[in-house]
């Protein structure tokens, strides 16, 4: 018995004749409007995590400037 022999030829052609083109595609576009959600959330999340901590830094310099100026500040 060679490879070829093992290779179940009869049942692969029967699955594929049971395919529907019409389900298939189908699953071809509702796999590629899950990727482009699956992206467009992952860009938001980063986005977000981007400006909170742009704002954290700004909230921070701000501070430690206050901080500064007031330590240099005369006593008066």
């Amino acid at each position: 018995m060679t490879v070829l022999d093992r290779i179940p030829i009869d049942d692969i052609s029967a699955r594929a004749r049971q395919a529907r083109p019409g389900r298939v595609l189908l699953t071809v576009v509702a796999a590629v409007l899950f990727g482009l959600g699956w992206l467009a959330y992952k860009a938001c999340a980063v986005t977000w995590l981007a400006a909170a901590w742009c704002g954290s830094a700004v909230i921070e310099g701000w501070q430690q400037a206050r901080a500064a100026q007031q330590a240099r500040a005369p006593l008066s």
